[in-house]
């Protein structure tokens, strides 16, 4: 009965990391709409001042990419402990090895959603706002 629990209580917390994910991704989801309609093309360059817009959109996208990193490294740690003193050892092991597995491929996710979301970032943004070296 406890095991059950203890497994139905796994997969509701995974569930809930995984739809925080996507909830959290939305700013880079959205980013080249955003750009699209805040972000002035060169024609139009002279009219709009986007440099405010694109220093708040990169504060937002620094913001985001911090928040999800620090979830999932959260959600990293919280799976390694593992319970020493169970007696189905090996078969808790397997699990957490499938959950961290599951949580490093979230990190690559998150490297392809920030490196696509940086790309878009600087192509449309690199005229009107220089980020800080030190990030």
């Amino acid at each position: 009965e406890d095991s059950r629990d203890n497994r139905i209580l796994n997969i509701k917390l995974w569930k809930f990391y995984h739809e925080l994910l996507k909830v959290m991704r939305t700013t880079d989801d959205r980013i080249v709409h955003e750009l699209n309609t805040t972000v002035p093309t060169a024609s139009f360059a002279g009219k709009i001042d986007a440099s405010q817009t694109c220093k708040q959109l990169y504060e937002s996208l620094m913001a985001a990419h911090a928040s999800r990193d620090r979830v999932i490294k959260n959600c990293i740690a919280q799976t390694s402990e593992v319970n020493l003193d169970d007696l189905t050892l090996l078969k808790q092991l397997r699990k957490e090895q499938t959950k961290l597995k599951w949580m490093q491929s979230e990190l690559n996710v998150e490297e392809v959603v920030n490196d696509r979301s940086w790309k878009v970032f600087n192509e449309r943004c690199r005229i009107h706002f220089k980020p800080p070296k030190n990030e």
